[in-house]
């Protein structure tokens, strides 16, 4: 198997969930060994992503350097890993990658109208050498060695749109396309006085999220269990964060972006050799990048 980048650079521009303020985008090639790097564009700062960049899980996953901020990088992650694309540059113009419809759906066609370019460099899967295991009560997630990436999924909630909702996934391209991507985020309408009094949630709409009063959903479902298919979107999305696919079955229960994180520095910690040799190619991508006279390829298609 061989590393992917995209063919040639995309953009996308819409209001930040939490935030409320416009953001664009705009994803380019990079070369093997690169990984997916954020650039902010108004410094030039450049937060790999990576769980070490990770600096808020509250509610979204949020990575940062020298007080540099990119907030709600899940959905443009599972994209990006839902297709297999391995090196990326995502130049970002704005505190907040768009929410768009509230799904990784947008970000799909964003990279399928990119294209997909096959590198030299050879994939590199992470192997689990042993179980693991965070949280607890009701709130936890469980990591075991497996041949194949698979997620089993539990999500419990007493309102009645929810309940219980019971999933195993192994993903494939098609299988996320089709049945994970378009899964929206959700919110409850009681909870959004508070969340906005708190700085969240200032982007949200009926357009961009499952809205929750109480008695079922304001604006209807694309799926009947969107819920927790929506759930395991986040979840592909902040595995993401590893840098590098891994061989695993998940099995988690009421889990979230804090849970998911903790889950992904667990992974590092247990396989901490093979992190810090990733990181060390890592570092040297660009130098290999310059030597090889790599350049983006020139044009920019946008939807």
């Amino acid at each position: 198997m061989r590393q992917h980048t995209i063919r040639k650079p995309v953009g996308i521009e819409g209001v930040g969930l939490h935030s409320g303020k416009v953001a664009r985008i705009t994803l380019a090639p990079a070369p093997a060994d690169a990984g997916i790097v954020f650039r902010v564009r108004s410094t030039g700062e450049r937060i790999p992503a990576r769980a070490e960049s990770v600096v808020n899980s509250h509610y979204a996953t949020t990575v940062g350097v020298n007080g540099t901020r990119i907030q709600t990088v899940e959905h443009l992650m599972a994209a990006v890993s839902g297709l297999g694309i391995d090196n990326l540059d995502i130049e970002v113009d704005g505190p907040e990658i768009p929410a768009l419809d509230g799904s990784a759906k947008p970000f799909v066609a964003l990279l399928a109208a990119a294209g997909r370019v096959q590198q030299s460099a050879r994939l590199r899967p992470l192997t689990l050498p042993c179980p693991l295991r965070v949280g607890g009560g009701g709130r936890w997630m469980q990591i075991v060695p497996s041949e194949r990436f698979r997620i089993t999924y539990t999500l419990d909630n007493d309102h009645p749109a929810i309940g219980t909702q019971v999933l195993s996934w192994t993903p494939s391209e098609r299988s996320f396309v089709e049945e994970f991507a378009p899964a929206r985020t959700y919110g409850f309408l009681k909870d959004l006085g508070l969340m906005r009094k708190n700085g969240l949630a200032r982007g949200g709409s009926l357009d961009n999220a499952i809205v929750l009063g109480n008695r079922g959903a304001l604006n209807g479902l694309r799926y009947r269990d969107e819920f927790v298919r929506h759930k395991m979107l986040d979840l592909v999305g902040d595995l993401a964060l590893l840098g590098r696919p891994i061989r695993a079955h998940v099995i988690a229960r009421n889990g979230g972006h804090a849970l998911n994180i903790e889950l992904v520095l667990a992974v590092q910690r247990a396989v901490g050799l093979e992190r810090r040799a990733a990181l060390e190619v890592t570092a040297a991508a660009e130098d290999v990048g310059r030597r090889e006279g790599f350049v983006p390829a020139p044009g920019l298609a946008v939807i």
